[in-house]
């Protein structure tokens, strides 16, 4: 999938949008995206100013981007949103910087009735940048901003 089959299917945008390419995906089980690390993000400038790092936060974004895909197997479903619920052992391995060209996969390790559980890796040229686990729940879009439900 391209950039703009990915924004079909992506609530995501830019500047939050992470995942550039899917080169891999097999709809409720897993999917492999590219995530091209560019020194012109916004925040960059002020996360270790002079030696500039993404923030951890981000790469567990960019994994949970590819799982919505993975999710939302035929689109986005306009009455859900799914939601990160949980984040297990994520382990940072070495730091991502500017020029440096992700390859993210994630596989689903058990999902439906509105629970999903997820493996994710991140690499950069073969090597393993950072690993963890991820749940998502589908939340009603109506709810989140009804304060009696």
């Amino acid at each position: 999938m391209n950039l703009l089959e990915i924004n079909e299917r992506m609530r995501q945008r830019p500047p939050f949008q992470m995942i550039e390419r899917v080169t891999e995906l097999e709809p409720g089980k897993s999917a492999t995206g590219i995530k091209c690390v560019s020194v012109n993000e916004p925040y960059f400038e002020g996360h270790m100013p002079g030696y500039p790092i993404m923030p951890g936060v981000l790469l567990i974004e960019t994994a949970a981007q590819l799982c919505s895909l993975v999710i939302e197997q035929d689109g986005i479903d306009d009455s859900k949103i799914y939601v990160l619920l949980k984040v297990k052992d994520f382990k940072f391995v070495k730091a991502v910087i500017p020029g440096d060209r992700l390859e993210i996969k994630v596989e689903c390790l058990r999902g439906g009735t509105g629970l999903y559980e997820f493996s994710a890796q991140i690499f950069c040229e073969g090597k393993l940048r950072a690993k963890g686990d991820m749940l998502f729940t589908a939340v009603d879009k109506e709810s989140i901003y009804n304060e009696e439900a």
